[in-house]
């Protein structure tokens, strides 16, 4: 089976910069045919692929996780931070339109705690590698879900 709109397709990926420095990699399930599940200009390319087929594809900044936005850094107080949450982890909050945001723990200096809601690629250009390891028809409920479910995909 070919890769094609509606196919669940599981992929090996490795994610480097332009350099060739490895930051990423691992298996992933996703719903072929835009559903935002992996991006574009590499499922553009995985069109038509069947498993066991490779490709590597350069990503500008605007096609990866996109330009950084210093509006999405915050300072928040240390006597507001919850407990057990170190440097490196991740907080739930909203950014400045009210939306939910993730915020990375970039530092904490003294009484402040500094966050970060950039994509931690944001801003890079990306070289994504990958190889097909499976392809087959999506479901009813993962096509109305708009993601896989199980595998390498996501579990309700």
């Amino acid at each position: 089976m070919n890769i094609s709109k509606d196919t669940a397709v599981t992929i090996h990926y490795t994610i480097t910069d332009t350099q060739g420095k490895r930051l990423d990699e691992g298996d992933v399930a996703y719903l072929q045919g835009g559903y935002d599940n992996l991006f574009a200009k590499v499922e553009e390319a995985l069109e038509g692929k069947a498993v066991g087929a490779t490709l590597t594809v350069d990503l500008a900044v605007e096609d990866a996780f996109g330009e950084r936005d210093e509006s999405l850094k915050r300072s928040i107080p240390k006597s507001e931070f919850p407990p057990g949450v170190k440097v490196g982890g991740q907080l739930r909050g909203t950014n400045d339109r009210g939306e939910p945001q993730i915020y990375h723990v970039m530092k904490i200096k003294g009484p402040e705690v500094l966050l970060d809601g950039n994509h931690p690629l944001a801003g890079m250009a990306l070289r994504f590698s990958c190889k097909v390891n499976d392809v087959r028809a999506a479901t009813s409920e993962e096509i109305s879900h708009r993601h896989v479910h199980g595998g390498h995909g996501h579990h309700h």
